[in-house]
This record gives C-alpha cells, structure tokens and sequence, in this order.
C-alpha cells in the first residue's frame, strides 16, 4: 500500500514539474496511442464544403532533409460526402491534406 502511494506521489510530483508543453506533449502521444473521433469541417467562407468523420489524429508535415514543419496537415478519415456525421455506405477511408495558411477549418471530437 505504502509503495502505491509513494509511486502515485512521485508522478504526481514529475507531471506537475513539467511545463505546460510537455504535459501538452504527453497528452498527445496518449491520444495518439488511443485515438480520438475526430471530424474536420472545411469551409469556404460561412459554407461547410467538406466533412471527414472518425479521425485518429491530425499529423502536422515535416521536411525530410531539414525537419522543419510545413504549412499543412495531414490525416486519414472517412470522406462524409452527405455531411450527416455518419458513416454511410459509399463513404470510404481517404488520404487528405489541407494548408494551414488559407484553409478554414474546425477539427473537433464527437463522443
């Protein structure tokens, strides 16, 4: 009982000296073991033009030679063509990328 409490103690104790980065860090590489479901709404102006459903996880790109981050991410989801936040028949797992410079978007999870 007493080795419990001394190993809750000291993570509690190691998670509260981290910066908020790093626990933002840890948070990530959690969700990224678990996933999330996830959906990104695309925009053009105030009209919702494109929906992906049951996303993992948003990937920021990185260069290969340089690895330095790149204006877009990246991402797997099922394309939800009728927009109703289901999976329907026809509606396939697809590739997609979009900019973060000029793309509105709004990533969310769904419970």
């Amino acid at each position: 009982m007493k080795l419990k409490i001394l190993l809750l103690s000291a993570m509690i104790l190691l998670l509260a000296g981290c910066t908020q980065e790093t626990q933002n860090s840890l948070s990530r590489s959690l969700q990224n073991w678990t996933g999330t479901n996830g959906v990104l709404d695309i925009y053009a102006g105030d009209k919702l033009v494109h929906k992906f459903i049951k996303i993992d996880k948003l990937s920021t790109a990185y260069g290969s030679n340089d690895s330095k981050m790149r204006p877009y991410r990246y991402g797997y989801g099922y394309d939800d063509l009728n927009f109703n936040g289901k999976q329907d028949e026809g509606e396939k797992k697809v590739y997609f990328e979009f900019s973060d410079y000029s793309t509105s978007y709004v990533f969310y999870e769904r419970n």
